[in-house]
């Protein structure tokens, strides 16, 4: 009998792992999308059966028990979801880019959308990142809740003047402000020390709210400069954009040499850290509060790029656009 190689062997029984894996998802995949395209069927017929038979509510409650009588062991055809799949076919029968970003999201998904978001660009907005970052329905429920859409991409930054065009947008859209730290549970903090050991405790609250890519290097990083030592509040590298990321915590309002301070420490990053393929290493610097001019001011000469947001411990109040679609 011929002695089989385990080399070999064992690319060969990878590949077929990965093979099932990749069949697995494909049936996952195949099967939401059968799911999403009959609960749309079902919610185009009670939409236009609706107006011409002027169905009302007592109709769709006889319809979901005769669909429950039918198929017994069947879920999702309760009276509030076939509510919920009309609304659906409604919301979305007249947005064709829509549609196609729909079928990739599981109902539940769907649901918390269509429930939480009446704004057709944020709908779309929090659609595409739930299907490109594959979140759950937790994540997608605290982003919303948290106010990402608002949020991300308006950190004051002077990325556009030193990266180059084809990543600054990408960096842009990577940062947020504020920041909300709510999970920290209290009401103000006056020291950046206590403040950097209550988020490191709740480290990966913290990587959530930072977003997609943020893995966490540490805390007091050392770094030696001309035989001083220096210690960098938080470390972390980004493994979508490929570079390290330093952050400095102030628990005061933005002060000018507060962007000096932080491109000293990009730079050692960049000298002592960065290896080759990475990316030039951000700054950024959180801060309690900050007046948007005098940080346009200090960052209008750093040559290092370095974003300033503010960070807030409680959740942030309702926008009036926000309220309006409250009371709409």
């Amino acid at each position: 009998m011929k002695k089989i190689k385990k080399q070999n062997y064992n690319d060969f029984l990878h590949n077929i792992i990965a093979d099932i894996k990749t069949a697995k998802v494909n049936i996952v995949r195949t099967v939401n999308k059968n799911l999403i395209l009959l609960y749309w069927n079902i919610g185009k017929r009670i939409a236009e059966e609706q107006i011409i038979q002027n169905y009302g509510k007592s109709v769709v409650e006889k319809l979901s028990k005769d669909l429950r009588f039918e198929f017994p062991n069947a879920k999702g055809f309760s009276p509030r979801n076939l509510w919920n799949m009309k609304m659906f076919y409604e919301t979305y029968s007249t947005k064709q880019i829509l549609q196609q970003l729909v079928a990739e999201l599981p109902w539940g998904h769907n649901l918390v959308i269509l429930n939480k978001i009446k704004d057709i660009k944020e709908t779309e907005f929090y659609l595409k990142k739930a299907i490109q970052f594959g979140w759950s329905r937790a994540v997608l429920v605290h982003h919303i809740e948290s106010d990402l859409y608002e949020r991300q991409g308006k950190s004051i930054t002077n990325f556009k003047k030193v990266l180059p065009d084809t990543n600054s947008d990408l960096v842009q859209q990577t940062f947020k402000d504020p920041y909300i730290f709510d999970f920290l549970n209290i009401q103000e903090e006056k020291k950046e020390k206590n403040l950097e050991d209550r988020l490191v405790k709740n480290i990966t609250k913290l990587l959530l709210e930072l977003g997609t890519g943020f893995s966490f290097i540490g805390r007091q990083y050392h770094i030696a400069v001309s035989n001083k030592d220096f210690y960098i509040d938080l470390l972390f590298y980004n493994i979508e954009l490929h570079c390290y990321v330093v952050v400095e915590l102030k628990a005061c309002e933005f002060e000018p040499e507060f962007a000096g301070q932080l491109n000293f420490y990009v730079t050692a990053v960049d000298r002592q850290l960065r290896k080759q393929g990475d990316n030039p290493t951000i700054g950024l610097l959180l801060c309690r509060s900050k007046d948007n001019v005098i940080v346009e001011y200090s960052l209008s000469d750093i040559h290092k790029p370095i974003g300033v947001s503010e960070y807030k411990l409680k959740k942030i109040m309702p926008t009036k656009k926000q309220l309006e679609n409250i009371i709409k």
